[in-house]
């Protein structure tokens, strides 16, 4: 898979900033998919004592949720650590893992947000304008905005709002237990990403997607620590 809009990432963070609140603009909120039989998940682990990172990727049969394909990524950090900012330190390997991809997904999950995110624009948007395909944002915790608890039962979820948006889905994945925050990256609705979360979660708190790909980079990234 190759990037369809291309842009410089050694900026400094005003720059960062700007870039971020100009391709927000081009975050589609409709739903856009097509049949999707493939669906990918990203993650990123830091090594705990150099600016070492471990980008991965992984394609889930829509269907079954079993792995067909992973890639794995080591790289160097080389955008600071600030708030706000992380598609800028997490997007360049990932993008170099998409580009190894054998396997094309038609909706890619990113453990992080979309557009709840202060200027609309969290890794889930970034990494889907890039691309041009369906993105949803499912984070373990919030980054902003208020809610009301979701109801008990699974596929449950309140709407996350931020001066008045809606920015987000507070989503129940299973019974009883604390919910995820869920929101539109691009190329999709919020109730097209809740039901496709839930979806991807038949089990456990998190969908398998987040699943794999976490437990894919952290796999590397603790041999490469043992290793040093």
């Amino acid at each position: 898979m190759e990037p369809i809009i291309q842009h410089p990432w050694n900026i400094d963070e005003q720059e960062a900033i700007n870039l971020q609140r100009q391709l927000a603009l081009q975050v589609k909120k409709a739903d856009q998919l097509t049949d999707v039989s493939f669906v990918a998940g990203v993650d990123v682990a830091y090594h705990a004592e150099s600016d070492l990172l471990v980008a991965g990727v992984v394609i889930l049969d829509a269907t079954s949720l079993q792995v067909v394909e992973s890639v794995v990524i080591q790289d160097t950090v080389e955008f600071p650590y600030i708030p706000g900012l992380f598609s800028f330190r997490e997007l360049p390997p990932l993008v170099r893992a998409f580009k190894e991809l054998k396997t094309t997904p038609q909706l890619v999950v990113c453990d992080g947000q979309g557009i709840a995110h202060p200027r609309r624009f969290g890794l889930a948007s970034h990494l889907g304008i890039l691309f041009d395909i369906p993105t949803i944002g499912c984070g373990k915790t919030r980054l902003l905005g208020e809610y009301e608890e979701p109801e008990q039962e699974r596929g449950a979820y309140s709407p996350l709002i931020d001066q008045g948006e809606i920015i987000g889905g507070v989503l129940r994945t299973q019974p009883n237990i604390k919910p995820i925050f869920v929101s539109i990256g691009h190329g999709i609705s919020l109730p097209t990403a809740c039901a496709w979360i839930t979806k991807l979660s038949p089990k456990y708190r998190l969908p398998e997607t987040t699943r794999q790909a976490d437990q894919l980079v952290n796999k590397v990234s603790a041999e490469l620590n043992s290793s040093r």
